[in-house]
């Protein structure tokens, strides 16, 4: 299963460090398969937005993948993939940026000729293979076309997908220089939210939070001393703040990480889809490792 990660400490810039692919143990690598691509995005000083990604399809690709990557900014995404659809390719890894916003997504739709034709000149927008970037192309219309609500952007977006073409998930973590939204949709997979104080639970600890598989981690000494909003798959230690986001559940986190939350989908998708449904290549992406 892809890994999504989100943090924001907006409006102040935070310096972090990220290892996304941790080099699995010999007894790991016989349990669970690769993961197929890792990316980190976030946002310089002026706003602009910064990806590094990597498809990890050769020795190459994993040194990169497997170094630290030392990085400031209000907010950042995190992606760890597990290939359903498109090749790996850089293209096809997320996160993807479109007019300034960074985009990643965890799960599966299938009816993909029908989404090209609904979003006509906005499929330019899509440089790679995947269905992710294809909704994010939806999103980011949807957004123009309700003046720059992000929030409104994705629920429209994800119930036209959710109405009209088949879906497992629709999972995603979107982020500009001063917010983060995240939406969990269906009940398919988790997705968790924590509102973490200064110094966290006892107050006094840096953020040091560690995926239980090993394939993404992230440290922050600047936490130690100032709040931030995480959004990750899983829980990633041992706070008990940690909560399960609903499905249906879009969360926004704005500047002073003031955060709300609505429940926009309460409905499951007109055409579900099951492992069972889905090719085995994208089957397997979506089981837990």
């Amino acid at each position: 299963m892809c890994r999504l990660f989100g943090l924001s400490s907006a409006p102040r810039r935070t310096r972090a460090t990220f290892w996304l692919l941790d080099a699995p143990d010999s007894l790991s690598r016989q349990s669970h398969h690769d993961p197929d691509g890792t990316g980190l995005g976030y946002f310089a000083a002026d706003g602009t937005p910064r990806v590094d990604k990597a498809p990890v399809a050769a020795f190459r690709d994993r040194a990169f993948a497997e170094e630290a990557r030392q990085v400031e900014s209000s907010t950042f995404l995190a992606h760890v993939r597990f290939a359903s659809t498109g090749s790996l390719q850089p293209r096809n890894t997320h996160p993807f940026a479109q007019e300034g916003r960074l985009f990643a997504h965890n799960g599966v739709i299938e009816g993909l000729d029908r989404l090209d034709a609904h979003l006509g000149e906005d499929r330019s927008l899509v440089a790679g293979d995947t269905d992710s970037e294809r909704f994010f192309a939806l999103v980011t219309r949807e957004i123009r076309a309700h003046g720059g609500d992000v929030g409104a952007g994705i629920e429209h977006a994800a119930r036209w997908i959710a109405h009209n073409l088949p879906v497992y998930a629709l999972n995603l973590v979107l982020t500009t220089p001063a917010g983060l939204w995240a939406l969990r949709y269906p009940a398919t997979h988790e997705l968790y939210v924590l509102q973490r104080p200064a110094g966290g639970q006892h107050g006094t600890r840096h953020l040091d939070h560690s995926g239980s598989e090993g394939r993404m981690r992230v440290h922050s000494a600047d936490l130690a001393a100032h709040p931030a909003v995480v959004v990750a798959s899983e829980r990633m230690d041992d706070n008990p703040a940690w909560r399960p986001m609903e499905p249906g559940e879009l969360l926004h986190v704005g500047p002073g990480l003031h955060t709300s939350r609505r429940v926009v989908l309460p409905e499951p998708p007109s055409h579900p889809l099951t492992l069972d449904d889905l090719r085995p290549a994208a089957a397997a992406s979506q089981q837990a490792v």
